[in-house]
């Protein structure tokens, strides 16, 4: 009996081993791949989720680039070579005129290089009603020439009627004649 009673608990000691070195060796070390492999999968369902959302935009981006290129397209073309500033500053004069704006003062500024560019800033100063000022800066918009607001500065009149005063400061670019 006692050598049945030994057998006993060595079978039970080899099976209690057996399982303890599979669980040890064999689950627990399959179980962390297990989990790791979960674990990319998981993350590359999020991406394809993702560069599938991105992948929808690529039209709307595409139409935001051609726009963008149409402007750009046009960009040489609005920096001229000479810088022409009597010319527009004509322009901007007969702008102002036509749109019924007052007390005109149009002064360039000293011209400064930036990169392969120079700009010319101008100071300009005229009195008017605040929609001959929307008229005036949309037709500035679409001359030849590529023009930047810097500054616009509107103050009412101290009487409160519909006239408002402007300064603004402006800049022109124009390109170096090479050599």
């Amino acid at each position: 009996m006692l050598f049945r009673e030994r057998q006993q608990i060595l079978i039970c000691v080899l099976a209690g081993a057996v399982v303890g070195g599979f669980l040890l060796f064999r689950y627990f070390p399959l179980r962390e791949k297990v989990k790791a492999v979960e674990q990319v999968e998981a993350e590359q369902v999020f991406a394809i989720a993702k560069v599938s959302a991105a992948s929808s935009q690529l039209p709307v981006l595409e139409g935001q680039l051609l726009k963008l290129q149409a402007i750009a397209a046009n960009y040489e073309t609005k920096i001229p070579v000479q810088r022409n500033i009597g010319t527009f500053l004509c322009k901007i004069a007969d702008l102002m005129n036509e749109h019924n704006l007052q007390e005109q003062v149009i002064a360039p500024c000293k011209e400064v290089e930036v990169g392969e560019l120079k700009c010319m800033p101008i100071d300009v100063q005229c009195k008017g009603k605040l929609a001959q000022f929307l008229e005036f800066y949309k037709q500035l918009q679409e001359l030849d020439r590529l023009v930047r607001i810097e500054r616009i500065e509107l103050v009412s009149d101290c009487d409160f009627s519909s006239e408002v005063s402007m300064r603004a400061k402006m800049v022109i670019y124009y390109r170096p004649a090479a050599g």
